[in-house]
């Protein structure tokens, strides 16, 4: 199985930006999908976005599409997140997840492996 470990959350202004990183190990990060997802408080976690595990198909949610970059870079193990235009309403923490299945998806529930999420603020 895989561990992922969350790194890059902190307090930001309106505008600016921040680069999430999920680093993996155990297994390969490029044998799975991996998405990032995101929880506000009193809010349901939420898809952000997703690359899939063998082309590299990147997805996003709409509310993100145009901000915000997904990555993966295979020698390091690690999957980042570059978030641009930070918005206050980005405010969550945001977790990476992994899923051993085929099939793309933005269903969390669906997603076998979480970190333990780090912690994105952002002020207006």
């Amino acid at each position: 199985q895989v561990q992922l470990v969350e790194s890059g959350g902190g307090l930001v202004q309106a505008g600016g930006s921040l680069r999430l990183s999920c680093a993996a190990s155990g297994r390969t990060v490029s044998s799975y999908t991996t998405g990032w997802f995101r929880q506000a408080p009193g809010k349901e976690r939420e898809f952000v976005s997703v690359i899939s595990r063998s082309r590299g198909t990147t997805y996003y949610a709409d509310s993100v599409k145009g901000r915000f970059t997904i990555s993966r870079d295979n020698a390091k193990n690690t999957v980042y997140l570059q978030m641009n235009s930070l918005k206050p309403e980005d405010t969550a923490v945001y977790y990476c997840a992994a899923d051993v299945g085929v099939i793309v998806t933005t269903a969390p529930d669906q997603y076998d492996y979480w970190g333990q999420g780090t912690q994105v603020t952002v002020s207006s």
